[in-house]
């Protein structure tokens, strides 16, 4: 898969977003952002601290947003990106919006375990268990995103 401009630049600006809330001391520095047909639709950061909702997730915050400026609750054609790989949960929402594309930064396998529920389930699992529906891409700024997703005793 190879990832658009728009796609790239989105990417970049979703890395910059969440390194800036990790400069200013946020301990929840997760962010998204929604790209579909050249244009960013929607960008979020993760809300659960503010909310104290579980599932307000960068991503889900992302495609909550996308679907209202859409209209549409189907976010088929659109790509969903994220500073870190997405959760399981947010995996799910995904699907359930149709989302054919994701990009993001930080691997699982290069993340601190605590962002995973199922850490015996990773992308390559949900990707074969809906036969292939979307397709992703890992590792976009992942050198820059290190600082932040590493393990601890690798930071």
């Amino acid at each position: 898969m190879t990832p658009t401009d728009t796609e790239r630049a989105a990417m970049r600006d979703v890395a910059d977003h969440a390194l800036a809330l990790h400069a200013k001391g946020h301990d929840i520095v997760f962010t998204a952002a929604v790209v579909r047909d050249g244009q960013v639709i929607a960008t979020a950061r993760n809300e659960v601290g503010d909310t104290n909702d579980v599932s307000r997730h960068a991503e889900v915050v992302a495609m909550a947003r996308a679907a209202d400026v859409l209209g549409d609750r189907s976010l088929k054609g659109c790509t969903l990106l994220a500073s870190c790989q997405p959760c399981e949960m947010c995996l799910s929402a995904m699907r359930w919006a149709e989302i054919d594309r994701v990009i993001f930064g930080a691997q699982q396998a290069n993340s601190d375990a605590s962002f995973f529920r199922f850490p015996k389930l990773g992308i390559a699992d949900f990707h074969a268990a809906c036969d292939g529906a979307f397709t992703y891409l890992g590792g976009v700024e992942e050198e820059r995103l290190h600082v932040i997703y590493a393990p601890e005793d690798q930071s």
